[in-house]
C-alpha cells in the first residue's frame, strides 16, 4: 500500500505558474462521454426483451455522442497536468450524473420525472450512493429498462469510469496514475504493474469477474430452488449493485425480499466488494498471503466482526427492537439474528445501503451503534465509501505513539503498514481528510434540520444526522424518513440539491472537490 494511499488530495508544486487548462479537462470530459455512449445498449436489450421504450436510452446515447463530440473538439493538450487532472476528476463526476439523468426524464414515470428529483437518482447511482427519491419501485410503475438503467449507473461508478478510461484511452495514460488515485482513492497503483493502463484493466477485470460470479451465484441458487424470486433479471440487477457498493435493488423490500440463501450470499459479496481489489490481484498471481497479513484487511474484518456480535446480541434478545417486526420475528432466533446483525453490519459498513429487515424497527440505541458504523467505511481501494478503515486504523495507532512518547520522548517509534513506515506528511493528510469530512457532516446536519423546519418537515435531529452521513459518506439509507424502506422524496428541493452537492464532494472523497473550489487553485 502506497503511504500516500490514506490521505487526501494535495497539489503538487508544478504547474503553479500558468493558469489551468480548462478547456483540455473538458476535451477528454468528451472523450470519456463518446466510450460511455454504448452503455445504454443494456437496458436497449432489456426493453427490446420485454416490449419497452427504448427511446429513453436512444436519445440518451445520441446526447454523448453530441455533447461528447462538442466538448473534444475543444484541442487537449495531450499531457493532462496536475491542475487540470483535479478539474478533470471532478467534473467528470458531475457531467456524467447530469447526462444520465435523462433516461428518467424521457420516460416521464414516477417522482424521477422531475430535473431535481432525476438528477438526485442519477448522482445517487453514479456515485454509487444508494440513496433514492423513488416513491414506488415497481415493474407496474416503471419499466424494467429504467429500473436496469438506474443498476447499470452504480456499477459504472463503482470501480470507477475513469479507470475504466484509462484502460481504454492511450492519451489519459500520461495523466493516468493521478486520475487514478483522485477518481478512486487507495488504489495502489504505483505497485501493480509498470504501466497504467495495465493496470486499470486489471482492476477492471477483477472487477467485472467477480461481477459475472454474483449473477452466476445469485441465479444458482434460483436453479436449485432456494431462491424462487431470485430471476435472471434480479440476478443481473443485484449484482451489478453489490459488487460496486451501491444497494439500489428493483425490489422494493431490498435484499429482504429474497431467502436466507440469498441474503447470505449478498453478504459474502459485500465482504468482497469492500476489499482493496490490489490484494485480489496479488491473490490471482499466487500471493495469497499478501491478503492474509495485510494489516487493513484484518482491521476491515476485525470491525466488522465486533459490530456484528454487538447487533447479534441485541437483536436476539430483543433489546434492541423497538417492535417486533410483522414477519420473520428476531428475537429468540439466533440464526435470524446474526443474520440480520451481520448483513446489516456488512451492508453499512461497506457502505452498500441494502436492507435484509426494516431497521426502523430497531430501537434508537442500536439505531446509534448503526449510524457509527457508517463512518467507518471500507477498505481503501475498493468500492467503498465514508472515511475507511485505514485512516481510523492510522490515527489509532497515532495516538497510541503520541501517548508512549509523551511518557518516552526519546524513543523513536515509527507507525508501519502493510508495505513499510507511513510519514508524517501522511498522518497529516489523513487527520486533515477525517477532521474536514466531519466538520462538514456536522454543517450539513444543522443545514438539513434547518432546511426541515424552513418547510415544515417533521424531521428529528437524528434523522437530519443519519441523512447527512448517508449521502456523504455515500453509505444510502438512514434511519426514519430516509430509513431502508422509506425515501428522501419529503426533502425540499433546495435540500435534495445540497445532498446531490454531498454525494458528488463524498464520491472523490471531499478534498478533491474542494481544492478545485479555491481562488488559489485558478490563479497563475
Amino acid at each position: 500500500m502506497s503511504p500516500s494511499l490514506p490521505g487526501s488530495r494535495s497539489i503538487p508544486g508544478s504547474a503553479l505558474d500558468k493558469y489551468v487548462d480548462y478547456r483540455s479537462s473538458l476535451s477528454f470530459i468528451g472523450k470519456v462521454l463518446q466510450y460511455l455512449a454504448i452503455t445504454p445498449l443494456l437496458p436497449i436489450v432489456v426493453a427490446l426483451y420485454y416490449g419497452e421504450s427504448i427511446l429513453p436510452f436512444v436519445v440518451t446515447s445520441a446526447v454523448m455522442v453530441g455533447v461528447g463530440f462538442s466538448l473534444e473538439r475543444l484541442r487537449p493538450d495531450p499531457d493532462l497536468g496536475h491542475r487540470e487532472g483535479f478539474l478533470f476528476v471532478s467534473l467528470t463526476w458531475l457531467v456524467v450524473p447530469v447526462v444520465g439523468m435523462l433516461p428518467y426524464l424521457i420516460a416521464g414515470n414516477g417522482t424521477v420525472a422531475q430535473p431535481v428529483n432525476a438528477l438526485f437518482e442519477s448522482m445517487s447511482g453514479f456515485t454509487t450512493t444508494g440513496s433514492t427519491l423513488l416513491g414506488e419501485i415497481s415493474f407496474e410503475r416503471h419499466s424494467r429498462s429504467i429500473l436496469m438503467w438506474r443498476q447499470l449507473t452504480q456499477w459504472l461508478g463503482g470501480m470507477g469510469i475513469l479507470v475504466l478510461m484509462i484502460a481504454i484511452l492511450p492519451e489519459l495514460s500520461v495523466g493516468g496514475a493521478q486520475v487514478i488515485r483522485e477518481e478512486s482513492p487507495g488504489l495502489t497503483v504505483e505497485k501493480l504493474t509498470p504501466r497504467i493502463q495495465d493496470t486499470a484493466r486489471a482492476l477492471w477485470g477483477i472487477y467485472a469477474g467477480f461481477t459475472v460470479l454474483a449473477v452466476v451465484v445469485y441465479y444458482g441458487l434460483h436453479l436449485l430452488g432456494v431462491a424462487p424470486n431470485m430471476d435472471f433479471y434480479n440476478a443481473v440487477s443485484h449484482a451489478l449493485t453489490t459488487l460496486p457498493t451501491g444497494g439500489f435493488s428493483p425490489e422494493a423490500r431490498s435484499v429482504e425480499a429474497f431467502s436466507p440463501a440469498v441474503q447470505w450470499a449478498v453478504t459474502a459479496f459485500m465482504i468482497v466488494a469492500g476489499t482493496n481489489f490490489a490484494l485480489f490481484w496479488y491473490v490471482l498471481r499466487g500471493e495469497p498471503r499478501r491478503l492474509v497479513k495485510n494489516v487493513e484487511f484484518r482491521s476491515y474484518l476485525v470491525a466488522m466482526a465486533a459490530v456484528s456480535a454487538l447487533f447479534t446480541g441485541l437483536l436476539f434478545t430483543g433489546v434492541g427492537l423497538a417492535e417486533v417486526p410483522r414477519i420473520a420475528p428476531v428475537a429468540g432466533d439466533f440464526e435470524n439474528a446474526l443474520r440480520q446483525a451481520v448483513f446489516q453490519t456488512v451492508a453499512i459498513v461497506t457502505t452498500t445501503g441494502y436492507a435484509s429487515m426494516d431497521f426502523n424497527t430497531w430501537d434508537q440505541s442500536a439505531q446509534l451503534a448503526l449510524l457509527f458504523a457508517m463512518f467507518l467505511g471500507g477498505s481503501a481501494g475498493s468500492a467503498a465509501g465514508s472515511i475507511k478503515i485505514v485512516r481510523w486504523y492510522l490515527i489509532r495507532k497515532s495516538l497510541s505513539r503520541e501517548l508512549f512518547q509523551s511518557v518516552h520522548p526519546e524513543a523513536v517509534r515509527p507507525l508501519n503498514l502493510s508495505d513499510g513506515a507511513v510519514d508524517d506528511d501522511t498522518l497529516r493528510s489523513v487527520l486533515v481528510f477525517v477532521v474536514t469530512f466531519l466538520v462538514i457532516f456536522a454543517v450539513s446536519s444543522v443545514l438539513l434540520y434547518l432546511d426541515g423546519l424552513r418547510v415544515g418537515l417533521d424531521l428529528s435531529a437524528i434523522e437530519a444526522v443519519s441523512a447527512s452521513i448517508a449521502t456523504l459518506g455515500n453509505v444510502g439509507p438512514g434511519v426514519g424518513i430516509v430509513g431502508p424502506m422509506n425515501n428522501f422524496l419529503p426533502f425540499s428541493p433546495a435540500a435534495k440539491l445540497y445532498m446531490v452537492f454531498l454525494m458528488w464532494i463524498g464520491r472523490l472523497e471531499v478534498l478533491s472537490v474542494l481544492i478545485v473550489l479555491t481562488p488559489s487553485y485558478w490563479r497563475r
